[in-house]
């Protein structure tokens, strides 16, 4: 084998065969059709993403109102008193 040839790949060779064959018809509109698509998905994700930061908001004022309303960090004070001895 020399350095400067190789056996052809069959692979390549059959991907070849492939874009010289017949090529099929297209759409009139397929570009139409793809823009559509493609702008129709775009806003189902910015609505997504709109209501997943509406939804995120009101669970963050909803922990802070609770939050600033139970105040988990504080104890809570003692049920028991202890008895009064020696009066």
């Amino acid at each position: 084998m020399s350095a400067g040839r190789r056996d052809p790949d069959p692979r390549e060779e059959q991907v070849r065969r492939m874009l010289d064959g017949p090529h099929p018809v297209l759409p009139a509109d397929l570009a139409a059709q793809a823009v559509r698509h493609g702008g129709r998905r775009m806003r189902m994700r910015r609505a997504a993403n709109r209501t997943a930061g509406w939804l995120l908001a009101v669970v963050l004022v909803a922990f802070l109102v609770w939050v600033g309303v139970e105040q988990p960090w504080a104890t809570e004070p003692a049920q028991v008193t202890p008895p009064l001895e020696g009066w």
